[in-house]
């Protein structure tokens, strides 16, 4: 009888522990999964951001005088030593949408030497787009911008350039912590996704980083160079796509770490029980 009984108790202890550990595993295995998918939404989000150049749009009438001025600002926009407020005054007129790598306006798509046409539906406006070169990227930023006797605004100078490199480190780390993630399937462990959490809270602060940065910058610019009259603007939707990201990715870290750790302790409760 006291064999049988034993035997009934360890019966039922080993029930108990293989549905605890089913209950366990499928509540990790959830976690995990929606971690990946914010972890993969926010990298999309992150590359769409970066890729895209609608950061900042520009809202300013419609110029369809081609005149000399405007031709003059255009050739200037072009040129590849065009300064930061020679380019700033064309996104100022011609609805300018600004991105991490390119700037963009829009023009009369046909130009005349003589007066223009009057404006007909079939009057048609072309996006013209230049990119930032690397010197660009990190060239210094001055007090009175277009003024290189005015003096270099360190301020200025390392906003822009962290608001630039940001992104970048931002989904380089998440791509890592992918990796790791990766390896820790084949190898049917979740303790290797804490080093994938913390890369994915290191990259959530990297890209909120970038967008406080932008923020500052476009502040500052604005204080320095007014815009005219019948001239707003408004971070466009790229701009949106980082903000989102960042919370993304926080989530997905709270998600990875959590599932790690308390896997591990788990794991760490149930050998001893199991021991006893």
């Amino acid at each position: 009888m006291g064999g049988d009984r034993l035997e009934n108790k360890t019966s039922v202890s080993v029930a108990s522990w293989s549905s605890l550990n089913a209950r366990m595993d499928n509540r990790f295995a959830t976690a995990f999964v929606i971690a990946c998918v914010l972890s993969l939404i926010s990298t999309i989000y992150m590359a769409a951001s970066i890729g895209t150049d609608f950061w900042y749009e520009y809202r300013s009438p419609v110029q369809e005088n081609s005149s000399d001025l405007n031709k003059s600002i255009w050739n200037d926009f072009a040129s590849d030593e065009a300064d930061e407020k020679t380019y700033s005054d064309a996104l100022f007129r011609y609805n300018g949408t600004v991105g991490l790598w390119r700037r963009c306006i829009t023009i009369p798509q046909n130009t005349y030497w003589y007066s223009p046409p009057e404006r007909t539906e079939s009057f048609d406006m072309v996006t013209k787009c230049m990119s930032f070169t690397l010197n660009e990227q990190f060239m210094e930023k001055f007090v009175e911008p277009g003024n290189h006797n005015s003096g270099i605004d360190l301020l200025r100078t390392y906003l822009w350039r962290c608001q630039f490199l940001l992104p970048f480190v931002s989904l380089g780390l998440m791509c890592f912590g992918a990796l790791i993630g990766l390896c820790a399937c084949i190898c049917r462990s979740l303790y290797p996704t804490i080093a994938t959490g913390i890369l994915h809270l290191l990259a959530g602060l990297c890209t909120l980083g970038s967008v406080s940065c932008y923020v500052a910058g476009i502040e500052l610019l604005h204080q320095k160079l007014e815009l005219p009259e019948n001239v707003s603007g408004e971070f466009g939707w790229s701009f949106c796509l980082a903000c989102v990201s960042a919370p993304l990715q926080f989530m997905a870290s709270a998600l990875f770490i959590w599932a790690a750790h308390t896997n591990r302790k788990e794991y760490t409760l149930m050998k001893a029980y199991r021991v006893a």
